[in-house]
């Protein structure tokens, strides 16, 4: 069997050389009853101090992977350790075939730590992350993809000079109207999921017939979304003169809304209402496309997390 053995701080070589010897038995190239290496030797050919080497082999004794003859030397045990099948050491076996499988392709030590690198920054994204342009309507967006997942959720702009940071280990995702501005702003291949609109009848579904002589109230600190309320309530029967309008930028925004029987307002601003009054979220995300994601989210995750 071969070893790599390098002195670098961020590994012992005692932990390299148990690792590399407990791999080398889980992949076959050390078969049960094999002799290994003697200290003196290993310690000569790597430029070790034997307590290195013999620490590292007591380790494996203990572990049970390794026994001592006297005045013969170090072999591996014809016996695995009680209890070995483990996760840890499942995936200790599925490490050692890959390296066993480079070794046989002869593919150098260093393209394999190159492949192996390259692989672990492409991993699949543990986030999501909202590109748009409006900085209120990417608040409202992002809380509620966080309120229908469990993984992080972040936004950015297209124009803050932080997208290539942002979308550095996550999932972009964009409004149907941004898509291909967002698109056109990605590297190429990277993968962005395009996000559903709820409808306006499904939103006023709750609402309709509209109340006779009820005042309602309308906030947000999303300009856009005070006046598409507007447009859809007058459209759905409500007289404009039960509607009051409050930005929820403006200071003292809450005056006069205690009043309104109802707030109407987006998932960020209803979280700043005080609790006397009585919210209406009007959500901008279909509940398919939140189901879109949550299933996003499950294959991230995979059936087998926690296993470890």
């Amino acid at each position: 069997m071969r070893l790599w053995l390098a002195h670098r701080p961020e590994v012992s070589l005692r932990e390299q050389l148990a690792t590399q010897v407990t791999l080398g038995i889980l992949c076959g190239e050390l078969g049960p009853g094999q002799r290994l290496p003697s200290t003196r030797e290993l310690a000569r050919r790597f430029r070790l101090h034997p307590n290195t080497v013999s620490a590292g082999y007591r380790r494996l004794e203990r572990e049970g992977w390794l026994e001592f003859r006297r005045g013969s030397g170090v072999y591996v045990r014809r016996k695995r350790p009680r209890g070995s099948a483990t996760p840890a050491v499942a995936l200790d076996e599925l490490i050692a075939d890959f390296f066993g499988a480079a070794r046989r392709l002869h593919v150098p030590l260093a393209k394999v730590r190159a492949r192996l690198r390259q692989c672990l920054e492409s991993q699949p994204p543990d986030r999501f992350v909202v590109i748009e342009p409006d900085e209120e309507l990417r608040r409202i967006v992002a809380a509620e993809i966080r309120q229908a997942v469990s993984v992080p959720v972040e936004s950015c702009g297209l124009g803050d000079g932080r997208l290539a940071e942002a979308i550095t280990g996550a999932n972009p995702v964009a409004l149907p109207s941004k898509v291909n501005a967002v698109r056109k702003a990605l590297p190429p291949g990277v993968e962005l999921i395009a996000l559903r609109v709820r409808s306006v009848p499904s939103s006023l579904a709750g609402w309709l017939p509209a109340p006779a002589n009820a005042l309602v109230g309308v906030a947000s600190r999303w300009p856009r979304f005070m006046k598409l309320a507007r447009v859809v309530l007058v459209a759905a029967g409500f007289d404009p003169n039960q509607l009051i309008f409050r930005d929820a930028r403006k200071r003292n925004w809450h005056r006069g809304l205690r009043e309104a029987a109802v707030v109407v307002c987006d998932c960020v601003t209803a979280e700043a209402l005080p609790k006397t009054m009585r919210p209406v979220v009007f959500r901008v995300l279909s509940e398919q496309s939140l189901e879109e994601l949550r299933d996003y989210e499950r294959f991230l995750k995979g059936p087998a997390q926690g296993a470890l």
